[in-house]
């Protein structure tokens, strides 16, 4: 080996090093994924090849890891369950009355293992104690349910 074909493979490695820098700075994955490419490319001038194999080399891993991974990520990306909480995660959830609700929001209701002040959506709607109500949304501090 050479010195020239060292420096080959040493310049490879500092181009991974910047992209990896940049992969973090800026967070894009595609930059991983060539930091990943001209690792390629070190290992193939470190064993001897050519400039254009090297260059080959560092093209086809950065392509093919952009092709089958960013995909896959997206993929997961858009499959992720999206947690609710805080008073997003109350809506929807099943209640039931302690005090008469009516539109007047006069009424309190027992949600989530708390007493919270409540008022009917529908002003001319009341629910008596004892029911069961769904938490249509949270107004301040008041649920309306229905």
């Amino acid at each position: 080996m050479t010195v020239v074909d060292m420096d080959a493979w040493l310049w490879w490695l500092i181009g991974a090093a910047v992209l990896g820098i940049a992969l973090v700075v800026t967070s894009m994955p595609e930059l991983g994924m060539l930091a990943v490419g001209a690792l390629a490319g070190a290992l193939t001038s470190y064993l001897g090849g050519s400039l254009v194999t090297q260059v080959l080399v560092f093209s086809a891993v950065s392509v093919a890891l952009i092709l089958v991974v960013r995909p896959i990520a997206a993929r997961h990306r858009s499959q992720r369950p999206q947690l609710a909480s805080g008073i997003d995660a109350l809506k929807g959830r099943q209640a039931v009355v302690l005090e008469r609700v009516d539109g007047s929001g006069g009424g309190r209701i027992k949600l989530a293992g708390e007493v919270w002040s409540a008022r009917a959506l529908d002003s001319g709607q009341s629910f008596e104690p004892g029911q069961q109500v769904d938490v249509v949304e949270i107004d301040g501090a008041t649920a309306v349910v229905m």
